[in-house]
């Protein structure tokens, strides 16, 4: 079989890089899928992600920045020390491995052209190793990679593996790219007015509609593109799998109940916001229960009272039901924020133990599939009544999401202050005729927490600190999202706490953070985009000393949120329009 060369990706991988524009990308991208071979489709796909497996496989290469290091010594035969000086200087482990490839020592008589397939193939194993001897076969499938590889192929390869393509390809881009491709839809792209002209809109409205919805039920562009390449059939017919998670539905915010009606319609229904964590439940027709979290990281061995409970409290042979797993106090039976619980989540050792001090009680609210249906065209109130006739409640086990159905303003107004009484965040709300809309943030569902001043953004930076807080970092950089990129916003330094318990603390972050460091210069570092915290502020202000033009008054930080993805960060697109609605009402 013919694979492509690996420099032809890495090429495109480059223009990606250096064009901004989204139309640019998506025409790159399209015309590199169209000249790939259908069997090698697939894998391409996730390779312009800067991934090796679909969006729904957690698997991970499981390779730090030292043993990246560790390769590009074996491979150049330049010692580590060296290579972490220019690591400092650079900033981009990517570019070191480019540089360095340049001058390496080590002959390379022997070594062959790369193909996709060889790359994809070495960083698959290495993510697949176990046991004793692991660490030095990771770095010899790497460094046998790097060996073949030229300049520009060393940085793209070394950046895949530590995440950090930084090409801008977001999904809608992805998507779109896929349908200019294999459509079927004429196409013509006026670069130098960076305008679009299609033939035939309609078709292409569809065609757009078919492939979101496709990669909605199976989180999975490859397959999407593969199918797409074969018909619009192939794309209409694919449907949900039990055992494959979907991105779940997420909530914009709303700013009070009128608000909230005036957004869901009236009547709409309430429900109780749990401090917890978002729990995919999927039944398949063995009777196999696997769960997942809205990180799409399946949890299953880390709860084995919920697949008890689902096993005993769900009727029927198959199905997917959407959920919040609320974790409580066995003695007082009072609910625990998430921070007391989230330590289950990755625990993989002392379950029993665990689960004994922290369990948790599921609240289910929705279902997306059942019995070889799926439900996520169905309107939500259609939905949500379905689940009274498959679920016996349990409390402290399972139970149905506690729910308030009105138009009444006063009544939402007192189960909102009844629900804040008893420890909840807030209030979920949601419209009766909507249906489910994976992975998107849509009007159909808001949250309504007493705090609405707050964001969940991502640490991209840090500064140690002096004194009392020497050792530890002490003031973070705060970003934004604006597609895949990750733009400042503010630093805080308030809210986290100087010792452990009560909250995080510069010791817990510090931990966190350090082995995502990409460049250090002085006390100042900057970190690979994967903590998350959720952070209060007075105002959005304009400011040019931020990348993303605007500045967070007086923020601080008030939790963790181990549960969320990159995904979840707060976009500009949203902090734009919170802006708007502060400076000018509306």
């Amino acid at each position: 079989m013919f694979f492509m060369q690996y420099k032809k990706l890495c090429e495109v991988y480059e223009q990606l890089e250096k064009h901004s524009k989204r139309l640019d990308k998506t025409k790159f991208l399209s015309e590199l899928l169209q000249e790939t071979s259908k069997e090698e489709l697939k894998d391409i796909v996730y390779l312009s992600k800067g991934r090796i497996f679909p969006d729904y496989d957690e698997t991970e290469i499981g390779m730090s920045s030292q043993l990246v290091i560790k390769s590009i010594a074996k491979a150049t035969g330049i010692n580590e020390e060296s290579i972490v000086h220019e690591w400092k200087k650079i900033g981009d482990l990517g570019k070191v491995a480019e540089s360095l490839i340049n001058i390496k020592k080590q002959s390379t008589l022997f070594s062959h052209p790369l193909t996709t397939n060889k790359v994809i193939e070495n960083l698959r194993k290495a993510s697949k190793l176990e046991g004793q001897g692991t660490v030095a076969r990771k770095v010899d499938l790497v460094a046998e990679l790097l060996t073949s590889a030229s300049p520009l192929e060393a940085r793209y390869i070394i950046r895949t593996i530590l995440g950090e393509l930084r090409i801008g390809v977001a999904a809608g881009t992805l998507r779109d790219s896929i349908i200019w491709a294999f459509g079927k839809v004429r196409i013509e792209y006026d670069e130098k007015k960076d305008k679009l002209e299609i033939q035939d809109r309609e078709k292409y409205n569809e065609i757009l509609d078919e492939v979101q919805h496709a990669y909605d039920v199976s989180t999975d562009f490859g397959i999407v593109a593969e199918n797409l390449a074969k018909g619009i059939k192939k794309i209409s017919d694919m449907s949900l799998e039990v055992g494959k998670p979907i991105k779940v539905m997420l909530a914009p915010k709303a700013e009070d109940i009128k608000d909230a009606f005036e957004r869901c319609g009236k009547p709409c229904q309430f429900e109780w916001k749990y401090d917890g964590f978002r729990l995919q439940i999927h039944k398949d027709k063995n009777g196999k229960v696997s769960l997942f979290t809205r990180r799409l990281d399946n949890v299953t061995k880390q709860f084995p009272e919920v697949v008890e409970a689902v096993k005993k409290h769900v009727k029927g042979k198959e199905f997917i039901l959407d959920s919040e797993a609320v974790g409580f106090n066995p003695k007082t039976k009072i609910f625990l924020p998430f921070q007391t619980v989230s330590q289950r989540i990755k625990r993989k050792y002392d379950i029993e133990k665990t689960q004994k001090e922290f369990p948790v009680e599921v609240n289910v609210f929705d279902i997306i599939y059942y019995e070889g249906k799926t439900f996520i065209n169905e309107p939500f109130e259609k939905r949500s009544n379905f689940l009274t006739k498959i679920i016996k409640d349990e409390r402290w086990k399972l139970v149905k999401a506690r729910k308030l159905v009105t138009s009444d303003e006063k009544e939402a107004e007192k189960f909102y202050k009844d629900a804040l009484k008893i420890g909840m965040e807030g209030l979920m709300v949601k419209n009766l005729k909507s249906e489910y809309k994976p992975g998107a943030r849509v009007g159909y569902m808001l949250k309504l927490k007493p705090s609405a001043n707050s964001f969940d953004l991502v640490i991209t930076g840090a500064e140690y600190g002096t004194g009392k807080r020497f050792g530890w970092l002490s003031s973070f950089t705060l970003s934004c999202r604006s597609e895949d990129k990750f733009l400042e916003i503010g630093k805080v330094g308030t809210g986290v706490k100087e010792k452990s318990g009560g909250g995080v603390s510069f010791e817990q972050l510090t931990k966190l953070l350090k082995p995502l460091v990409t460049e250090e210069k002085g006390k100042e570092i900057k970190v690979k985009p994967k903590i998350i915290v959720e952070v209060v502020y007075q105002e959005i202000q304009k400011s040019s000393n931020y990348e993303s033009g605007y500045a967070l008054r007086f923020p601080r930080v008030i939790r963790l949120r181990e549960d969320k993805g990159l995904d979840d960060v707060e976009s500009l697109e949203n902090i734009k329009k919170y802006y708007a609605k502060q400076k000018f009402g509306k």
